[in-house]
């Protein structure tokens, strides 16, 4: 397996690789492909990575820049993450995982946030933070960690390209 930077020439296998992987997600809208699109248009892809098995993308994970109503700068957002359901449980998303947060900490990144299972990110060192909070979602699926010692407080706010329903107008 290799994980690279993503390329041009990758987006149309990065769309086929998430929409296989939100297919029967059961918190999917099955917009998450729609949103890549939208964070990449608005130049908002701070980390985008793809994995590779024999030459194949099968894997594909997206950091973007989010706000915190306290001010805190340098906090981002991870997700989506996917993977093609036939190479899943094989630790590619993991990988994917690990290489996105160390380049994220290379670029001076305080912290990650996101939206997802509490048993699956806590190996990562996500965790749910009382005082830091994403509207509209349970606050046992939103999820932080901090890169140094100090924890933010407030409202997170992700890129409006997470409101992407449909593709971007050519």
């Amino acid at each position: 397996m290799i994980i690279r930077k993503e390329s041009e020439s990758d987006r149309e296998a990065i769309a086929a690789v998430t929409r296989a992987a939100f297919a029967h997600h059961p918190h999917s809208h099955h917009t998450e492909h729609f949103i890549i699109d939208a964070l990449r248009a608005a130049n908002a892809l701070t980390v985008s990575l793809v994995a590779e098995v024999g030459g194949k993308v099968v894997g594909h994970i997206a950091f973007s820049s989010v706000t915190i109503s306290d001010g805190s700068p340098g906090w981002y957002g991870l997700g989506p993450v996917s993977v093609l359901p036939e190479f899943q449980r094989q630790g590619i998303g993991k990988s994917l995982i690990h290489e996105g947060l160390s380049l994220l900490k290379a670029l001076g990144a305080k912290g990650c946030v996101l939206v997802g299972d509490p048993n699956y990110y806590g190996r990562f060192g996500f965790r749910n933070v009382p005082e830091l909070v994403l509207e509209g979602v349970p606050q046992e699926y939103f999820l932080a960690l901090a890169f140094g010692k100090d924890m933010v407080r407030g409202t997170v706010t992700f890129h409006p390209g997470f409101s992407a329903t449909g593709p971007e107008p050519e």
